[in-house]
């Protein structure tokens, strides 16, 4: 096997894992789309409606933001096909999701990596610069939990407790990092993998937050 042989296989090897946990990573966000929609007695139509825009909303806010046209879902519309059997397979069987949570954590946790991987990559891929880069990489990660909760009439947990954001926005700094530092696109890949999932999983175990703001002075209203 040449070296451009072996170069090609690498990127391709690269690019089938991304394109595997993406859409794993949007089927568990679809899953945890639909069952916020059922905690809200929404119909099997706003299920779904639900259910597709956590899972592809972030991608489809950057590529709109970067003038990256077709947006995601347009240039593969097997996305929308995927996240909506994922939310009708969810209200099947939704007496049976309540022993899996674990597993959703795990998995969306790892979910959260690949969008912001994703989002980095192609920023980066249309010319701009890093600041830029890892802006897009947290908005593709966390945006369609944002819409969900939006949507649900309720505050995006990202913006109340969770370590959440600060695990995209490591991650993204962390892929950025290597790449400018000569790291193969599969290093760089692994290692933010690795990194973002491993501390992700420390956040829930150990309970971790973000500092809260909060200010408990009512202003009088002037009569």
């Amino acid at each position: 096997m040449d070296l451009f042989t072996h170069l090609h296989f690498l990127r391709t090897y690269q690019l089938m894992i991304l394109h595997s946990l993406y859409i794993m990573g949007i089927t568990v966000e679809a899953i945890t789309g639909a069952l916020k929609a059922g905690t809200k007695q929404m119909d099997i139509f706003g299920v779904t409606i639900i259910a597709c825009a956590t899972a592809i909303g972030g991608g489809n806010i950057r590529d709109i933001l970067l003038g990256n046209y077709p947006i995601s879902w347009v240039g593969h519309p097997q996305y929308i096909v995927i996240t909506t059997c994922a939310a009708l397979i969810t209200i099947l069987l939704s007496p049976c999701m309540k022993y899996f949570q674990r597993l959703f954590l795990a998995l969306d946790a790892l979910g959260l990596v690949t969008f912001t991987i994703i989002g980095v990559k192609t920023t980066l891929n249309l010319g701009h610069g890093a600041i830029v880069a890892s802006i897009m990489g947290v908005i593709t990660g966390v945006s369609g939990g944002v819409i969900r909760d939006v949507l649900c009439r309720d505050i995006p947990l990202v913006f109340q407790k969770e370590v959440y954001a600060g695990v995209s926005i490591a991650a993204a700094w962390l892929y950025i990092c290597l790449k400018s530092h000569a790291f193969s696109e599969l290093s760089a890949v692994v290692i933010t993998l690795a990194f973002g999932f491993a501390f992700r999983l420390c956040a829930i175990y150990f309970g971790l937050e973000v500092p809260k703001f909060s200010y408990g002075c009512q202003v009088e209203p002037r009569t």
